[in-house]
Parts: structure tokens; sequence; C-alpha cells
């Protein structure tokens, strides 16, 4: 086992479960698909949608840091009531500007969930093992994602009100789960005096980086069906080469965490930088539909070993006495790459073509092992607390 306390651990895996799978059902299946009967346009429903994910965002370090001073339990319940709150509410009272006020107070909730989750886990992580329970945490919940856009929508379709039940009795589930889990706090680590903005330089150190591959991915969040139209091809051609990419993701993984614990988390997240870059700059010549399954495999690799870099090196940086706080920085910054992607996808698709879009990918990915390679390398060992480990 990763953890020092694996049953606290799997308890928090499992409210991040249900909690993501209720949230992507309702604003990704339920809403879009409930908002014609409601009388919503595609401006209100964006406005509830955009209003949660951004509230969640900006969220993320305040509640980090609420949650290391009141205690993590409180405040995981606190959102877990909003978010029954939430739903309860889209499906008796749905107005959209209602829905959007309870999807914006919803967001600030759950903002704290993330950053707790990732934090507990790097804190009970067994010596030795904290790349792997923190890449573990960070990926445990795609199951529950799929589901929620998989699962729910076309249950959405075929029977509403039982996907509508569904989402309430998850999110019930999730609320009595944070309920028992009410007095859990966060190890406290004191940190040595004067050393708590050394230890947030190095954290904004990360950022940039974090903001730029998480940019790259969110190029194509719009673009799945155009360029699926693009290449001919369906949902269903994708099954093989998803395949391939989870079985090289699952082999990456493991042996990259492994890496990252006993080397130095730099030996997996360079690799698989290097390894999504060529990626996606073998994706963008013409003829893509040919060369799925051999980059399908790549990709997976790249991505697990990336992820299991990045979640030891951000594991290192962070400041002990400050970690949820910083975890949320960080993936507050990590969320506003992720949301200009689309944008700069959008944009080059209707300059370039799919070819660009995978090249401005290539680019960013190489952009940001170049970062690591030197200036991020150099400020991090440079830092006054930098040591030999990181």
């Amino acid at each position: 086992m990763l953890w020092t306390r694996p049953v606290t651990m799997l308890r928090l895996l499992a409210l991040l479960l249900l909690s993501e799978l209720v949230r992507t059902g309702l604003l990704v299946s339920v809403l879009p698909q409930a908002a014609p009967g409601l009388g919503w346009g595609p401006a209100a429903l964006g406005l509830v949608v955009g209003a949660h994910y951004l509230a969640d965002g900006l969220a993320k370090g305040p509640l980090g840091w609420l949650a290391g001073r009141l205690g993590l339990g409180r405040v995981l319940a606190l959102g877990a009531a909003l978010g029954l709150g939430a739903v309860l509410g889209a499906r008796l009272a749905p107005g959209p500007a209602w829905g959007a006020l309870a999807a914006a107070v919803w967001g600030l909730g759950y903002a704290a969930l993330w950053p707790g989750v990732m934090s507990m886990s790097q804190a009970l992580a067994r010596p030795g093992y904290a790349a792997r329970a923190l890449a573990l945490s960070g990926v445990a919940v795609a199951p529950a994602i799929l589901a929620g856009v998989l699962g729910v929508g076309p249950l959405m379709a075929a029977r509403p009100e039982t996907a509508w039940a569904l989402l309430a009795g998850a999110q019930g589930a999730a609320l009595l789960l944070a309920l028992g889990g009410l007095g859990l706090r966060l190890p406290e680590a004191n940190a040595p005096a004067g050393s708590v903005w050394r230890g947030w330089r190095r954290v904004a150190v990360l950022l940039p980086a974090a903001f730029a591959q998480t940019l790259a991915p969110g190029l194509f969040v719009p673009l799945l069906y155009p360029l699926l139209a693009r290449l001919g091809l369906g949902l269903g051609d994708l099954l093989g080469p998803g395949l391939l990419a989870l079985a090289g993701f699952g082999i990456g993984l493991p042996l990259a965490g492994r890496l990252a614990d006993r080397a130095h988390p730099r030996r997996a997240l360079g690799p698989g930088l290097l390894l999504l870059a060529l990626t996606f700059a073998l994706a963008a010549p013409p003829g893509l539909e040919a060369r799925l399954l051999l980059l399908a495999p790549l990709l997976g690799l790249g991505y697990g070993a990336f992820l299991a870099g990045w979640n030891g090196l951000v594991g290192r940086v962070l400041p002990p006495a400050h970690r949820a706080a910083a975890w949320g920085t960080v993936m507050a910054v990590e969320a506003l790459g992720f949301a200009l992607g689309p944008v700069l996808g959008g944009l080059t698709w209707a300059a370039a073509g799919p070819g660009g879009v995978f090249a401005l990918g290539a680019a960013v990915f190489v952009l940001a092992e170049g970062y690591y390679l030197w200036p991020g390398r150099a400020a991090l060992r440079g830092s006054p607390q930098a040591d030999g480990t990181v």
C-alpha cells in the first residue's frame, strides 16, 4: 500500500470520485440536455457552467489555506453540503440566475477538495512512495469523470428522472462520507522561522510550466468532434487506440513513478514531456488516421511519465507548513492554462487546421521541457531553501 493510513486515503478518494461523478454528470451531461426544456439558451448554460469552474479555479489557493486552518474535514463537509444543495436546486428551482449563483457557491466549496486530497496523499505517503501516491491520487478520478459523461449522459437521454435521482443519491453519499471524516485535519508541519517566503518562491518557479503543460492538452477540448469529422472517424474507431494508450499509461506510470521516487522526479518528467512533444509532432502531418495505432501507446507512455514526474516534483517543492494552499495555487494556474487552451486551439484551427494545433501543442511541451532544463532548474537550485533533493 502506498499510504501509512490507507483507510483514510481510500475514504478521501471515494469522496473525490463521487464528487467528480456528480459534477461532471450535472454540468457536462444533465444540464446541457435539460437546458432546452428549462428555457435556457446557450448563454445561460455557459454562465452556469462557467461560474462554477471559475469559482473553483480561483478559490483553490484560499480554500486550501482555509482547510489547513479550520480542518480539512469541516471544509470538505461544507463543500459536499453545498453540492447537494446545488443538485437539488437545479432540479427543483431551475432558474438561470439561481443556477449561476448556486454553481458559483458550490465551486467555492468544491475548491478545497483537490488540494486537500493531494496534500493528504503526500503527507500520508510511505517513505519513498510519494510520487506514485500523488500520481495515483491524480488519475484515480478518471473512471468517475468518464461515468459522468458516458454513463449519465445516455441515462439522461433515456430516463431523466433516474439520472437526476442518481446525481442526488451520489452527492448524498458524498456528504455522508465527508461527515464521517468531520474531524480530519492535515498533518501539521512546522516550517523553520523565516522560511515561509522562500518556500513560496519555489512554488512560483513552478507556475509558468504548470500553465504551459495544461495549455497544450487544453487546445483540443472543443476540437475532438471536428477532428474526428476531418479524419472520417467515429468514436468507435478510437476504441483500439484508446486501449493502446491506456496500456502505455499503465506501463509508464508505475515505472516512471518508481524512477521519480528512487532517483529524482525530473528523471521521469523530462522523458515524459519529450514523448508528449514527439507524439504531437508526429500527429501534425496529414494522414494522422494511419498513425493512430503507433501514436496511441506513445501518448500513454508519455502522459504516465509526465504525471509521475510532475506530481513528484511539485510534492518536493511545496512548503510543508502551507501544503494545501500551495497545491491549490499550482492547481489554479493549471486551470487557467486549461481554460486558455480551447481559445488558442480554436484560433489555431481556423488559421492552420488540425496540423497547426498539433504543432502548437508540440511546441508548448518543448518549451516546458526547456524551462525545466534551464531557468526553472537554476531557480530551484538557487533558492535559499533548495537542497540536493530538488
